[in-house]
């Protein structure tokens, strides 16, 4: 029976509508996106992409940010720019190197890079040059080198290929500690007699980073915490320019001239740029108000001259760096290279999270650098070699192999001598000889 025999009205036809508005466009770029981070050559355009905007948006952060200190001290306004471009050269070289050698040539040189690392550090206790307080650095005419930042990459290579090799036995605490805990500890301590208090943090992150990834039990890793933290508080005290940046933090409201001081110029910066700022090269907090704007606090320039928008581009940036670095160091089969990959890349993040932190007044003043965007010569050299690496690592993601082999590789590549990537193979494990039966 019909609706026409019963004498019912035939409801109408609908047709499917497509998704359209609002909602539909937001599905239609979910769909797009995933589809896009489902390819595998994904982690080493985001790697490169986010490497480019922030070297490119760190040069010109620095060009504003220091040109009233760089035409006060040198007559130039460029001065301090001209430096940061220069070392560019060197990093983009290592840059290339990092991208270019195979992960197991860099595995094989980690304990030599560590042994020289830990010489350097002597050295420069003994012959260095002392600037704000820190016998840190050597003085070859115009160019200073830091060694506590090659250091950190040498610490993540070498601890890597330690615990790797350990890996089946990381729930003993034996195994565990020995030798990467006695190791970072005769460094750190090298570090806090310079004193470069910014430098043993870093260092200190990068072991918390290594044992964490590389399986250590959570009991080990809370009695280190504890202990660093044990460790923080007694150098607090035992200087009197750290204990004025703690009292500073715990009472904001004290002396403006005091040890806050470049903490609330910081924060009145911030509250100027408002949602789209005064304008690049506009702020004036570096109008000698706000020190060290070139490079501690750079974050608070960025905030003031580009506003909310360019301080969130900042953050959107570093939190891509951290999906990416993850995302590489899970698609990696290469043990080594996927502790390497999480712990550079937890270095990396956790060390532009602490300066923005303090810029904002969410922590003490440290002194670390805002990697990429601060000024600074061995800082900016060391951090393009370890993105370098994270873009290498990223050519030795399985698919993004079998990707190279099947379509080979772009005219970049080529142009750089790339060499073709090589899927990990794993040692061959060796069996015990069987003793021969006795008839």
């Amino acid at each position: 029976m019909t609706a026409a025999d019963t004498g019912r009205p035939r409801p109408p036809r609908t047709r499917p509508t497509p998704r359209t508005g609002f909602r539909g466009a937001v599905g239609r770029m979910g769909a797009a996106l995933g589809q896009w981070l489902r390819r595998p050559l994904t982690s080493l355009h985001l790697i490169l992409g986010v490497f480019g905007l922030l070297t490119l948006f760190g040069l010109v952060m620095v060009l504003s940010a220091s040109a009233v200190e760089s035409y006060t001290a040198d007559g130039s306004s460029y001065s301090v720019f001209t430096r940061q471009l220069i070392f560019c050269v060197p990093g983009l070289i290592l840059f290339w190197v990092g991208l270019r050698v195979p992960p197991r040539a860099l595995r094989a040189v980690a304990s030599a890079a560590l042994m020289a690392g830990v010489v350097a550090l002597i050295a420069v206790l003994l012959v260095g040059q002392e600037r704000g307080g820190s016998r840190g650095w050597f003085v070859l005419g115009p160019i200073s080198i830091q060694p506590s930042e090659a250091v950190k990459v040498a610490l993540t290579l070498w601890g890597a290929h330690v615990l790797v090799a350990r890996r089946a036995v990381m729930h003993r605490w034996k195994y565990a500690l020995s030798p990467v805990v006695p190791v970072t500890v005769v460094l750190l301590t090298l570090l806090v007699l310079q004193p470069d208090l910014g430098g043993a943090v870093t260092l200190g992150m990068v072991l918390v980073a290594l044992l964490f990834y590389a399986g250590a039990p959570m009991r080990l890793m809370l009695a280190l915490t504890g202990g660093a933290v044990a460790g923080a508080i007694v150098l607090a005290l035992t200087a009197s320019y750290r204990l004025d940046r703690i009292n500073a933090f715990l009472s904001p409201g004290g002396d403006p001239l005091s040890g806050d001081y470049q903490a609330r110029q910081a924060l009145y910066s911030l509250a100027d740029g408002g949602l789209f700022g005064v304008g690049l090269g506009q702020g004036r907090a570096k109008w000698s108000y706000l020190p060290n704007a070139h490079n501690d606090f750079i974050f608070a320039i960025i905030g003031e001259e580009l506003g909310f928008i360019g301080a969130f581009a900042v953050l959107a940036l570093f939190a891509t760096l951290a999906y990416t670095g993850l995302r590489i160091a899970a698609r990696n089969t290469d043990p080594w290279l996927k502790l390497v990959v999480a712990t550079s890349t937890t270095w990396l993040v956790a060390q532009a999270a602490i300066n923005i932190c303090y810029v904002v007044g969410l922590l003490p003043v440290t002194g670390l650098q805002l990697p990429l965007i601060s000024s600074g010569g061995t800082s900016l050299v060391v951090t393009m070699f370890v993105f370098g690496t994270l873009a290498n690592a990223a050519r030795h993601e399985p698919e993004a192999i079998a990707a190279l082999k099947q379509h080979g590789q772009g005219r970049v590549a080529r142009m750089l001598r790339l060499p073709m990537p090589t899927p990990y193979r794993a040692p061959a494990t060796r069996r015990p000889a069987q003793r021969g039966r006795v008839r």
